[in-house]
């Protein structure tokens, strides 16, 4: 397989002429946290509020946790690697992966800023409405949604930055460090490789 280019430098080219575009297009770690922890809270209290019942909730988190695993892999592997032939095509996909896999050690482009990440989590609401309609179900599904949200950013961000300790978390670093320096067409899931076994793009016991 041919080897692409992956640059070892901490920041990574700037994309904008503009410079509150470029700003834009880099995001602190922490941001997602500040934005969508609140978010968590709101709902599952209104979950709450509107009667739903302790184990009613802790099913329907647990679904909307496991439905952002799903999400994850299908945004990743069809929608990020998707590589159109247009220029313009292409310039998009440099703007909304390629610049991660060319500068994989850029911090501040590590997490999805929120001018995609707030478009995105207001979709998904009202896709989710669509499903459930707004009531407890939605209310307890969704900041379980949101919570696996917020964990595939965080470990995204600890797995190019931080030398874990635990024996799994250091399996699923590899994993992801695979597709990055690897075989960058396989490895979609980021915070799990559930979806690779189960979709056939794992990486293989020898390449492990």
């Amino acid at each position: 397989m041919q080897k692409n280019f992956v640059s070892n430098s901490s920041e990574s080219i700037k994309m904008f002429k503009n410079s509150f575009l470029e700003r834009l297009s880099k995001v602190h770690y922490t941001i997602p946290l500040f934005i969508y922890v609140p978010v968590v809270v709101f709902f599952s209290v209104k979950a709450f509020t509107n009667g739903a019942a302790p184990l009613t909730f802790a099913v329907y988190f647990l679904f909307g946790f496991l439905i952002w695993t799903i999400t994850e892999y299908l945004l990743h592997r069809f929608i990020f690697h998707f590589v159109p032939r247009s220029k313009w095509g292409l310039r998009l996909h440099f703007i909304f992966h390629g610049v991660h896999h060319d500068y994989p050690k850029d911090a501040k482009r590590l997490v999805m800023p929120p001018s995609a990440s707030i478009p995105l989590a207001i979709g998904f609401y009202f896709l989710f409405d669509l499903f459930f309609g707004s009531g407890t179900q939605l209310f307890s599904f969704y900041p379980g949604f949101i919570t696996g949200y917020l964990m595939y950013d965080m470990m995204h961000y600890a797995m190019h930055h931080y030398n874990f300790k635990s024996g799994l978390m250091k399996k699923v670093k590899q994993h992801h460090m695979l597709h990055h320096y690897e075989d960058s067409t396989k490895g979609y899931g980021v915070s799990s490789s559930l979806w690779d076994i189960i979709l056939r793009s794992d990486f293989s016991k020898k390449t492990k």
